[in-house]
């Protein structure tokens, strides 16, 4: 049996709060001994898939213990690093970890990049980019940096022109010219739902993989794999990085067999990107 817990929208409002008390009996911390498993919080696709698959093919032989929490939420999983109640967490960019360690003082740094989601701009009344007119609207993620990289997307297609500059860090108020377009945002994780009552919405391949949308087939408008910076990595709390259970998780993440797993899996929905993160 998987030694895998879930943990669903319905319970994360109770989650957060117990996460906030420091050395709660119901959240015990994170065992540091080498010998104890190392609990990894994961969102469930394809991050929990991919910690899943290191569990059941490849872990024991490299002894490693592998917990995984699963968490449908993008601020539990670091709260939860931070406070030692996991060993490291596997579900963001260093864009989207930058942001939330600015805001919230926390210490989470990446230790390896394992795989990237291409970020998609799906369909909901409108079926092609030629049906989106001035007038409809268009949902977009609220985190900053899932934000900025969406309207780039958007962009991208002629559909609104940003200000001069703004990059990444874009915001809904860097928009220079909508063309009509309104907009909302929303949790990159309740956007799916926001489908039949939208033009469009750009979600997150992880998200989308979740609800069962296609990135690769099922697309407006797809990000470009080559030179993307939002590679998806492997996060501890500073300090944690050579912990001998993570040197071991770290190697596990970028084996031939995760590579092959990702490939065969998810058919470039989700594509590997090992390696370093950046600075």
């Amino acid at each position: 049996m998987r030694n895998t817990t879930r943990i669903t929208t319905a319970v994360l409002a109770a989650g957060a709060l117990a996460l906030g008390l420091s050395a709660c009996a119901s959240n015990p911390t994170q065992k540091d001994g080498e010998n104890d498993a190392l609990v990894v919080a994961a969102s469930p696709v394809p991050h929990a898939d991919i910690l899943k698959f290191v569990k059941d093919n490849l872990a024991e032989k490299a002894g490693l213990k592998l917990e995984v929490k699963e968490f449908d939420d993008y601020v539990i999983p670091n709260t939860a690093t931070e406070n030692g109640e996991v060993g490291a967490n596997f579900f963001q960019h260093k864009p989207y970890l930058d942001d939330f360690n600015a805001k919230n003082k926390t210490h989470i740094v990446p230790v390896v990049n394992v795989e990237l989601e291409p970020l998609g701009l799906y369909p909901g009344k409108a079926k092609t980019l030629a049906e989106i007119k001035a007038g409809d609207t268009i949902a977009v993620p609220s985190d900053t940096t899932n934000q900025g990289r969406a309207l780039q997307l958007i962009a991208s297609k002629g559909l609104i022109t940003l200000k001069p500059g703004v990059g990444a860090n874009a915001s809904l108020q860097d928009i220079a010219d909508s063309k009509g377009l309104k907009f909302k945002d929303a949790k990159a994780e309740l956007l799916p739902s926001q489908l039949p009552d939208v033009a469009a919405a750009v979600i997150n391949g992880n998200v989308a993989l979740g609800a069962k949308l296609d990135p690769v087939k099922g697309t407006l408008a797809l990000e470009k794999a080559e030179g993307n910076p939002y590679a998806n990595f492997l996060a501890v709390k500073d300090g944690k990085q050579n912990d001998p259970r993570v040197v071991k998780l770290v190697k596990l993440l970028n084996s031939p067999e995760v590579k092959k797993f990702i490939e065969t899996k998810y058919h470039g929905s989700v594509v590997p990107a090992f390696g370093k993160p950046a600075a």
